[in-house]
Formats: C-alpha cells, sequence, structure tokens
C-alpha cells in the first residue's frame, strides 16, 4: 500500500486537481461559515468535550487520573507512560507529514512544488495555532497538574497536537480514491494515536481525563476547521517564479474581496 501511496505523488486528485492548488488565504464567510459548523459537528469535537463535562460528576477526573497513575494499566509505569507520550505524538506528527508529502500535487515537478508548498503551509498553520491557542488556555486555566509538578495541566498538548496531526492526515486519506476498507483502517490507526498518547499523559500523572479530552476536542476542531476554510475552492493563491538572468522572482498574489 506505501509503494501505491507513493506512486500518487505526481498525479492529481480525484477531481483532477493537484492537493494545494486551491488553497486560498481569502475564503469567502460562506465557506469560512461552513467549515466552523462542519468541525463544530464533528464527534470527535462534541463527543470528547461532552466526556469532560461528564467526569466533572462526583469527582470523576480526579478519582480517574488518582487511580491511572497508582495502578498504570496500559504502560506499567509512569516513566514509560511518560515516554509513550512522546513518542506516540511524534509519530503522529511524522504520519502527517508522510501523508503530505504522497499526496498528489501535479503531473509537472513545477506544479506539483507549488500545490505541495500551498497545502503544506495551511496544514501546519493548524498545528501551530492548535499550539498556541493551547498554551494560552494553560496559562488562563493555571490548573496544577496531579503530579504537582507545575499549573499547565490543562488542556493537554500532547493531546492536542496528536489530534491535530492525526485529523489532518485522515483528511488527507480521504481526499484519495483508496478502497473504503484502506481508508477505514488507516482512521482506525490514526484515531488509535491520538487516544493513546491522551492516557499515556493520564497514566503518567500530568493530566486528568478531561484535560486530554478537551486538548482532543480542540485538535480535531482546528484541524478540521482550518482545512476545510483554506485547502478549498475559494480564489486560490497564486504562486509563480519567473527566470531571469542571473537569478529568478518569486511572486505571490492574493485575490482580494
Amino acid at each position: 500500500m506505501i509503494v501505491v501511496l507513493l506512486c500518487t505523488g505526481c498525479s492529481t486528485l480525484p477531481s483532477g486537481r493537484g492537493w494545494g492548488g486551491e488553497a486560498t488565504l481569502t475564503p469567502s464567510w460562506s465557506r469560512v461559515g461552513t467549515a466552523a459548523r462542519e468541525a463544530a459537528s464533528d464527534p470527535w469535537v462534541w463527543a470528547p468535550l461532552v466526556g469532560a463535562a461528564l467526569v466533572q460528576i462526583d469527582d470523576w477526573d480526579r478519582r480517574a487520573a488518582a487511580w491511572a497513575c497508582r495502578h498504570t494499566p496500559v504502560f506499567g509505569s509512569q516513566s514509560d507512560a511518560e515516554r509513550w507520550s512522546d513518542d506516540l505524538r511524534d509519530a503522529s506528527a511524522a504520519l502527517h507529514y508522510v501523508t503530505i508529502a504522497v499526496m498528489p500535487s501535479g503531473q509537472t515537478a513545477g506544479e506539483w512544488l507549488l500545490n505541495k508548498a500551498r497545502g503544506t503551509l495551511v496544514q501546519v498553520a493548524a498545528v501551530s495555532a492548535t499550539a498556541n491557542l493551547n498554551s494560552r488556555l494553560k496559562d488562563i486555566s493555571d490548573r496544577r497538574r496531579p503530579n504537582g509538578s507545575d499549573t499547565q495541566s490543562f488542556p493537554s498538548g500532547h493531546t492536542s497536537a496528536a489530534a491535530v496531526h492525526m485529523r489532518l492526515a485522515s483528511e488527507n486519506m480521504h481526499a484519495l480514491d483508496l478502497a473504503p476498507g484502506v481508508t477505514r483502517a488507516l482512521d482506525i490507526g490514526f484515531y488509535a494515536l491520538t487516544i493513546g498518547t491522551s492516557w499515556s499523559r493520564i497514566e503518567a500523572g500530568y493530566h486528568y481525563p478531561s484535560d486530554t479530552l478537551v486538548g482532543m476536542a480542540l485538535g480535531h476542531f482546528l484541524a478540521s476547521f482550518v482545512n476545510g476554510a483554506f485547502l478549498g475552492n475559494d480564489a486560490p493563491v497564486q504562486v509563480a517564479f519567473h527566470a531571469a538572468d542571473g537569478g529568478g522572482l518569486l511572486s505571490v498574489s492574493v485575490p482580494l474581496r
């Protein structure tokens, strides 16, 4: 399957367009609204938020965190859970960037390069927005971690990072003309990485369940929203390279609305 995906890199999407070729810095308000509604209504956004609210009942949030730290049923120890949380988060990022690399972005080298750059910039922006918003929420909430190490518990940065990367990877794979069974298997793997990252942070003593659930919702929302709003069909950014004596000129044209 990896060979098949690699072979798609120098072709086009089923629509006939190259991935990233329709990226825009100025999406229409209609597209922004649609992207926001679709992101908010996604079960991977609202269900974790509902879960985060429910675990506040009868102090289940703190009780579950204490139990996980004490028994570490999945990873065996807090130190192993911490190591796994880093590895799973990093694996999520690596897999996301692999999907970017294999996305079909055009038939020619020039078209492929420019389209790939457009699409990559959009998805990197989603990752950056998630990290920045997560950091601000940590400062605002000032929640002490279960292990007492600091007051950066809410929300979970590891989980939001895994979630945004895996959701973007899933969006990329769904844009390809893959068999439904293949897409479903990939999604299971993507979401398992996010859930694994979430639980490892709880066992490691760095987060309560509500921290990771909100982090999961945050990553999924921003991945879905940014991808839907800016990697679309409205007013594509025009990027071109013009050769000249002694060098060249890179031009960027952004349509105004």
